[in-house]
């Protein structure tokens, strides 16, 4: 086998430092939460609100369009779940 005239030359590759990386990368997976309460459709946590008023408003929405789901919102603190019934 014939071989290259330029062969490959291995470059050191320098890591971003931690607290930079951090704050550059997003995913769905890690998104900071913002309000305490937590609106949960079929058991998936897919918002958080500040208020518990604010999250049931947005689960009647949800819920009022798709009644079959379970729609629900948690309360982390107070290990509550309160769910959302069809009106």
């Amino acid at each position: 086998m014939a071989t290259r005239a330029g062969g490959k030359t291995l470059t050191k590759l320098v890591a971003p430092e931690p607290a930079a990386a951090a704050a550059e990368t997003r995913s769905q997976r890690h998104q900071p939460e913002t309000g305490r309460y937590l609106l949960q459709v079929d058991r998936q946590t897919k918002r958080s609100f500040p208020t518990i008023e604010a999250a049931e408003q947005a689960g009647r929405v949800i819920k009022k369009s798709f009644p079959v789901l379970q729609v629900s919102v948690y309360d982390p603190v107070d290990c509550v779940a309160t769910l959302i019934q069809a009106e």
